[in-house]
């Protein structure tokens, strides 16, 4: 049985690393491959991929556009089709979270009416859609919003 030891790869599959600025004998000598003066034969000599040759730089000479706000809120939305999936009449973000409607209970949850409601639901989230609440209260229940001073029922 072959040992660690004793392998080693097959004959030609592996070259000799090319000794660069070793005299003349050796075909790479004085210049080493870096041809004659210039950035690019100095040592330290590379240019950013980025770099036009002094022209101005595509990233410069094309506009900005867009705005990302630092305040701006994320929901997570789930639709009022949804509270089929769930057991119970309580729909809270903790409920929503078991049954995997939400990722996560750190960002706000919205209530969209897509879909039809027919039981009574008992909805407490951090924001509703003016449809979805009618819908909600149209079967018979309630909303509670998350979040705010006073409550919607």
């Amino acid at each position: 049985m072959a040992e660690l030891h004793d392998l080693s790869p097959s004959g030609g599959s592996r070259r000799e690393q090319k000794r660069k600025g070793r005299g003349p004998g050796s075909g790479n000598g004085k210049t080493a491959g870096r041809g004659q003066k210039g950035q690019k034969s100095r040592s330290g000599g590379s240019i950013h991929p980025r770099f036009e040759g002094g022209q101005m730089p595509l990233i410069r000479r094309i506009p900005k556009r867009g705005f990302k706000s630092l305040n701006r809120v994320e929901y997570q939305v789930v639709n009022l089709r949804d509270f089929a999936k769930l057991d119970g009449s309580d729909v809270s973000p903790e409920t929503l979270k078991a049954a995997g409607l939400v990722r996560s209970l750190k960002k706000p949850v919205k209530v969209l009416a897509v879909g039809d409601v027919s039981e009574k639901f008992s909805v407490s989230a951090h924001k509703f859609s003016a449809a979805a609440q009618a819908k909600i209260e149209a079967a018979g229940g309630s909303i509670v919003v998350i979040g705010s001073s006073s409550s919607d029922e």
